[in-house]
This record gives C-alpha cells, sequence and structure tokens, in this order.
C-alpha cells in the first residue's frame, strides 16, 4: 500500500501501442549505438600511448572538462592541480579513462533530451545516481565468477533509469506525480508509474534502449534491475544493477526521481539480487561485502569529478 493516497488523475493508462508510440517519438541518440568508438578502441589496446589518447580526449571540450575534474578530485588528493590533458590521463588510469568515454557522450545527449521539456527536474542527481551505479555494478560483477571483456557491466548501470528520462519527454505529467507521491519501497514506485501510464520506467527504458538495438545484456539488466528474478535471461547483470542501485542510495545519491525513505545499512543482503549473485551468507558473501565496503567510502570523491 502507497503512504499516501494516489492524486486524482484524470486520464486513464495507456495502452501498450500508445505507450510504445510516444517513446518511439523521443529523438534518437547516437552515443548508444557509438559511444566513442576511437577512444574506446585506443584505450583497449596494450599498444596505446598516453599522448595518443590524450589527443582524441582534446578533441572533445566536455570529455576534457570532465576528464581534469576527475583528477582535480578530493578522490586523487594531487598536491597540484593537473591542467593537462596528457598528465591527467597518466593519473587516471585506462579503466577510468574508458569509464569516462562512456558516460560523457550518454550524459550529454540525454541532457538535451531534457531541455526538450518543460520540466525543472533534478538531472545533475540522476547522472550522479546512474555513474555511480554503473561504477558499483562493474566492482559487483568482477566479483562473480562472470568473466566481461567489454564495457555491458558498466553500461547496464548507467543506463538502468535511462526510462525516467523518457518519462520526463514522453510522460511529464505521471512523472511529476510519480515525483511528488511518497512511497516506501521501489517496487511501489513501479507499481504507481503502471497506474499512471500502464509501464513502469524499467520497462520505458528496455523498450528505448531496444530501439537503439544495445546489448540484450543490457536490455534485460534494465527491464528486471528491480525484479532480478524475473528476467528471463542475463540474471546476474539484473541482479548486480539491483545491488549497485541500492548501495548508491544508501550513500545518499538517490537520483532525486522518487519520495522513497532512505535506505537501512545492509538493506541490500536481504535483495533478490544478493541472492542470485551471491546464494545464502558464505564465504563469497563475505567477500563481496568487503569488497563492497572500500567501493562506498571511495563512490562520492570519485564522482565529484564525473558530474558538472
Amino acid at each position: 500500500m502507497l503512504t499516501a493516497s494516489l492524486p486524482p488523475f484524470p486520464i486513464a493508462p495507456f495502452t501498450g501501442e500508445e505507450i510504445a508510440a510516444k517513446i518511439d517519438a523521443c529523438p534518437k541518440l547516437a552515443s548508444l549505438q557509438s559511444i566513442n568508438r576511437a577512444l574506446s578502441e585506443l584505450v583497449s589496446s596494450e599498444q596505446s600511448l598516453n599522448s595518443q589518447i590524450a589527443e582524441i580526449i582534446r578533441r572533445d571540450p566536455s570529455l576534457s572538462t570532465r576528464l581534469l575534474k576527475m583528477v582535480n578530485s578530493v578522490y586523487f588528493g594531487l598536491s597540484a592541480r593537473v591542467n593537462n590533458i596528457e598528465e591527467a590521463v597518466f593519473f587516471l588510469g585506462l579503466r577510468q579513462i574508458r569509464e569516462l568515454s562512456m558516460a560523457t557522450p550518454v550524459i550529454e545527449e540525454l541532457d538535451q533530451l531534457q531541455k526538450t521539456t518543460s520540466e525543472n527536474l533534478p538531472w545533475k542527481e540522476l547522472w550522479s545516481h546512474s555513474i555511480g551505479t554503473a561504477m558499483l555494478t562493474r566492482e559487483i560483477i568482477a566479483t562473480t565468477p562472470l568473466l566481461i571483456d567489454d564495457d555491458t557491466d558498466y553500461l547496464a548501470g548507467l543506463l538502468h533509469n535511462v526510462g525516467k528520462v523518457v518519462m520526463a519527454y514522453a510522460f511529464p505529467d505521471q512523472l511529476r506525480i510519480v515525483m511528488t507521491t511518497p512511497v516506501e519501497t521501489a517496487q511501489q514506485v513501479l507499481r504507481l508509474e503502471r497506474e499512471l501510464i500502464g509501464w513502469d520506467h524499467a520497462r520505458i527504458g528496455a523498450h528505448f534502449l531496444a530501439r537503439h538495438k544495445v546489448s540484450e545484456e543490457i536490455i534485460n539488466a534494465v527491464r528486471f534491475h528491480h525484479e532480478p528474478d524475473l528476467a528471463p535471461k542475463h540474471r546476474l547483470f539484473a541482479a548486480a544493477v539491483q545491488v549497485a542501485d541500492q548501495l548508491v542510495r544508501y550513500t545518499g545519491i538517490t537520483g532525486g526521481f522518487e519520495m522513497l525513505p532512505k535506505i537501512a545499512a545492509d538493506a541490500w543482503i536481504k535483495s533478490d539480487g544478493w541472492r542470485i549473485l551471491y546464494g545464502s551468507e558464505g564465504p563469497e558473501s563475505r567477500l563481496a561485502r568487503a569488497s563492497i565496503a572500500n567501493s562506498l567510502q571511495r563512490l562520492p570523491a570519485m564522482l565529484q569529478g564525473l558530474v558538472s
């Protein structure tokens, strides 16, 4: 039961065809199909030089700005400010350069999409939450036997709430009600969205990503990140995103699009996602908890340089 009665809303939920048509009317995002391919290929190569990577980054003012903000954040604790792209590449390392190169074009394009709406919404909070979830999804997957040689894990976390952005464009009135209705759990958010629209943000986001032909693993992770038990395939990705999402909320980086209470410490251990990933309490679960505790301490400082 919702903690507040549902505000009166004169419009009945849309049909599936109407919902799909509204989502399909949203502008396409080029970055979802070609996320900085040149840079991604370069940083994947062991032969790449910092100077080559820096040269590509210099061509993108937004990426350059985020890189310098990140390297000069509290997280790195450098005694002198870094203003040189090549030095920044040296300090950050290839992994974080890859993450930065993926996050920047997606955020820039989604930012342009949200500017087509009339809503003054907490976009910075959403990006902070999305990037934090991406980082922790990657950390969590690394504690499992699943071996990944690409960036599927990071992208699944980064895009898990893309349905919220689409809702702002396609269903702004309904989103406003979701944002102002107090709820107790994420499941109640989904229920409210389904009552108002017919689909929840996870299903809306998955449809949007399928239209962009992203990988099945990412689509399933986004579609089932609140209900990983229901995922027909790739449940580990959905489970990792669910746990990462809860961990980021625990740090106070909520995303700003829901009126959820503060999450309790270790609540994620009781989630379906945790059970799928680690089973019952045992050596794997204890090791994961220790690894996650270290990541949580670093997360706020790491995000400081990524979101402008």
